[in-house]
């Protein structure tokens, strides 16, 4: 079966995925409204920017974690992996003396490298994804604990590389505009060309595609490679926006990461999900963590009530999307011949 075949391109339900969209949409205005009408100065400039500042690193990670999850897998190192693309950026600008782009292209490169090692594992040895980052979850953090000894912590950052994560472009932060380009490449991907149709099919049925002919190794390891990638991207613009690098970086981002995917409509058992799903599952998922911070009665145990709606807003999507897959497959064995 090629990519480009009919049967292909219909395989994801797609009026099914545009109605969950359609209710995450929703969603996102009732909070909006709530939020503005219970909080305190939700709606201002400084308040939004704020919200875009903080989420945007979530919402790169999630994003590449949308081609890994449609072709079946998960990456559960990608907070770790952002931790230590944050020491070794700290590493090779303030104790190496590398200029600060030059130091960048390194993290990146090493982000990269490292969901390289993932894929290796995944795609050459056939060993399961889940297994494979949650060990690479532990082997990246402790590898930015021990490059920092678990105390030292890079600070006083140039100006210049600051306002990456802290400077506006054209009345915007300037992660709004780096979110915005990777959301392009990815929707191009994952919506427009064959690299997506790929990813999909592989997520429904990976024996069927290999012996449909589609290059099933190299497709797969692609997505996990450019999920370093993006990591490193993540982690530099984490950094910025800070202006510290530690080994604790990151730390909890692939759940929110995981949760703002599946929130979006993507399933967990991969094959079916959407890039427009997965930012209104950022957004869902930044306003209800801002606008908690800014109802009077919540702001002593923000940080607690968001942990607690993260798990269980990813509880909540995990059932629906299991649900949806048995009443699917419920449908097709009831359907005639």
């Amino acid at each position: 079966m090629s990519p480009d075949s009919p049967k292909s391109a219909t395989i994801q339900p797609k009026g099914s995925l545009r109605s969950h969209e359609a209710i995450l949409f929703l969603v996102v205005l009732l909070e909006l409204v709530l939020f503005s009408s219970a909080g305190r100065n939700f709606l201002t400039p400084d308040n939004l920017t704020n919200l875009v500042r903080h989420s945007a690193e979530i919402g790169l990670i999630a994003l590449v974690m949308l081609p890994v999850i449609l072709t079946g897998g998960i990456d559960l190192s990608v907070g770790s992996l952002l931790g230590l693309c944050a020491v070794v950026f700290g590493k090779l600008w303030r104790d190496a003396g590398w200029p600060w782009p030059v130091a960048a292209a390194a993290t990146v490169a090493v982000g990269a490298g490292c969901g390289g090692i993932n894929a290796l594992l995944v795609t050459r040895f056939r060993l399961p994804p889940l297994i494979v980052t949650l060990g690479t979850f532990s082997l990246f953090r402790g590898l930015a604990e021990a490059l920092t000894r678990g105390t030292d912590a890079f600070t006083n950052f140039p100006e210049s590389f600051l306002r990456l994560g802290q400077g506006g472009l054209a009345g915007l932060p300037v992660q709004a505009w780096i979110l915005a380009l990777v959301a392009v490449v990815i929707g191009l991907l994952v919506h427009r060309g064959t690299w997506g149709r790929s990813w999909r099919v592989i997520g429904f049925a990976p024996e069927g595609a290999r012996y449909a002919g589609l290059p099933v190794a190299q497709r797969t390891a692609a997505a996990y490679v450019a999920t370093g990638l993006v990591v490193g991207i993540a982690a530099l613009t984490y950094t910025a926006r800070l202006g510290t690098a530690k080994a604790d970086a990151g730390m909890g981002y692939e759940l929110a990461a995981i949760t703002a995917v599946v929130l979006g409509g993507t399933s967990i058992f991969g094959g079916v999900g959407s890039v427009h799903g997965t930012l209104l599952g950022v957004a869902a998922m930044a306003i209800l963590t801002n606008g908690l911070t800014r109802i009077p009665a919540t702001l002593s145990f923000a940080g607690e009530l968001s942990g607690l709606f993260t798990g269980v807003v990813l509880i909540l999507a995990l059932t629906a999307s299991t649900l949806s897959r048995w009443w699917a497959e419920r449908r097709t064995k009831q359907a005639p011949p």
